[in-house]
């Protein structure tokens, strides 16, 4: 049987750079790493199964695109291999009408929120005036499900009528409806950060909302601005999903509050800045390459693999 430390699954062609990232970091450590992909899965499945090829550890980028790695990586669950992000928690965190009420339950606060079942179990939908007051305007409307580069999200509704539209358009899902958020300037920038949740460290970023541009975020900022409890807030997240990679939006409102917005993204974009403009920072895609490389060794030492 022919082992490797890490098995890879990507389908995306702007993930090559960060996969590629990975595996020098990777091999400058001395751990071993196998790429699946859409040109070799049917091959790969045909060792796994006659036990000719194993994986320490596993991540896959392609399952919720591509149903073929979704029942590889079963397969691979059964030949004891670590797999990150495992795909039942990974269902249940990224529906985020469950993780809104989770969060309050865990001392997270949130936008003020209704939360509206799908067209297809409850066609007809009531949301009361005071409910809709509580909102403010604009507010914006979410499905809990439909997840991915802001798919199905409207940003600056005014009125029920948008609210029903909506919801026709994803009819078997959950809505959330969200008041909308305005951030704290410090210093002229947009306090909306993206903290990235990378195999056991929270790696915070700036994140303006607007344009969708990264910034690294220094040690200084952090002492600066008082940002520490988006690191707590970040660490409570992943106790909660289980997750070993995500991302989540955290806001440092006007008022001086720390709110969750966009909960959980467990399929993170990771094309890097330096090839994309709004693309992650580049040390920061290491740094996440990094502390997987990280807890790969330190798993492998845990477990004598």
């Amino acid at each position: 049987m022919e082992k490797f430390d890490l098995g890879l699954a990507f389908v995306w062609e702007y993930d090559q750079d960060f996969i590629d990232l990975t595996e020098r970091l990777f091999h400058q450590n001395n751990l071993t790493t196998f790429i699946i992909g859409e040109h070799n899965i049917a091959e790969v499945r045909e060792l796994i199964q006659s036990k000719k090829l194993h994986f320490n550890f596993y991540l896959d980028r392609a399952w919720d695109v591509n149903e073929e790695f979704g029942a590889l990586g079963l397969m691979i669950n059964k030949r004891k291999t670590v797999i990150f992000n495992p795909y039942k928690q990974v269902l249940h965190a990224i529906d985020k009408a469950t993780m809104h009420l989770e969060f309050i339950s865990s001392g997270i606060h949130v936008p003020h929120s209704i939360i509206i079942p799908p067209v297809t179990e409850k066609e007809e939908l009531y949301i009361s005036l005071v409910d809709l007051a509580k909102l403010g305007r604009p507010f914006i409307i979410k499905p809990c499900n439909t997840t991915g580069g802001g798919t199905g999200v409207v940003t600056g509704a005014e009125s029920l009528q948008e609210i029903l539209h909506e919801r026709n358009s994803h009819s078997e899902d959950k809505y959330i409806i969200q008041e909308k958020i305005y951030p704290m300037i410090p210093d002229g920038k947009r306090a909306w950060f993206r903290v990235f949740w990378a195999f056991g460290n929270a790696v915070p970023t700036w994140w303006d909302d607007q344009t969708h541009l990264y910034r690294e975020m220094t040690q200084e900022e952090v002492r600066k601005f008082n940002l520490k409890e988006i690191f707590s807030i970040t660490k409570t997240i992943a106790k909660l999903t289980q997750l070993d990679f995500f991302s989540t939006e955290i806001v440092l409102t006007e008022d001086g509050r720390f709110l969750a917005i966009d909960y959980v993204n467990d399929q993170c974009d990771m094309r890097l800045q330096s090839l994309h403009y709004d693309g992650v920072p580049d040390r920061v895609a290491s740094q996440i390459s990094y502390n997987m490389m990280k807890k790969v060794k330190q798993l492998k030492r845990k477990f004598k693999i």
